[in-house]
């Protein structure tokens, strides 16, 4: 079985790494790691390092360290526009893509989302709960590197992303064109986005297109917003070779 990987501030460069606060607790009181258990710690930014408990106390633990890694940059980068699900289907959408390899997610207010983050304090709230759903998954999967989650975006934002974007995808259920069947480039921005249970709005998707979006559909059957970006996010993962 894969060691529990944990993440830490910084790995440093000496033979030893301390863990300490609530990681540290969890690790202790959850996980309870005994001395001579082998883990993973990651810095969250590609940083890497094989470890074994050499300590253990309430709220820290210190590990020898026997190897380190640091895996490169992503290329290219996919980034995931994700309409605000609704409930317990907007933690779902965030830990699936993040264990399918997501680089970063984009938080949309969508104008049919029958979520909304109204205010500043829901907006505060709402993103750290995404980000905490994506450390969190990116432990579960053993990731060096905790995907980025954005600000929350409205439609201009995302149009703006669009623009910028080596390759732009927009799930649609009338598309025509199948994802499998597109091409990818090599590097830069792969961007999709997802839209919410009520689907695209035609002004929406008229302007995704307008700023150089390609319409696409998964197959025959229509997903919900929390299942369909991971969806996708697997066929481009092997169409560009990050599976394989």
């Amino acid at each position: 079985m894969t060691p529990p990987l944990f993440l830490v501030l910084e790995l440093g460069s000496g033979e030893t790494i301390e863990l300490t606060g609530a990681e540290a607790r969890h690790a202790a009181t959850v996980k309870r790691l005994t001395v001579g258990e082998e883990v993973l710690l990651a810095d969250g930014r590609g940083g890497m390092a094989e470890a074994v408990v050499t300590q253990v106390g309430r709220d820290r633990l210190v590990f020898s360290v026997s190897s380190r890694r640091r895996d490169p940059e992503p290329d290219p980068r996919f980034v995931v526009v994700q309409a605000l699900p609704k409930g317990e289907r907007a933690d779902l959408a965030v830990e699936i893509l993040t264990e399918l390899g997501v680089d970063e997610i984009v938080p949309w207010a969508a104008s049919r989302s029958i979520s909304q983050w109204r205010g500043a304090d829901k907006v505060e709230r709402g993103l750290e709960k995404w980000r905490r759903t994506a450390q969190e998954a990116s432990k579960q999967s053993r990731r060096s590197r905790v995907p980025a989650v954005a600000g929350l975006a409205a439609t201009p934002a995302v149009i703006s992303r669009v623009a910028l974007a080596s390759v732009a995808f927009v799930l649609h259920e009338t598309a025509t064109e199948a994802l499998t069947r597109q091409q990818l480039p090599a590097a830069g921005e792969i961007l999709l986005v997802v839209g919410p249970e009520g689907g695209v709005a035609e002004e929406e998707l008229r302007a995704f297109v307008e700023a150089g979006a390609q319409p696409v559909r998964l197959g025959a059957e229509v997903l919900r917003t929390s299942t369909a970006g991971a969806a996708a996010l697997a066929v481009l993962s092997v169409a560009a070779g990050r599976w394989g």
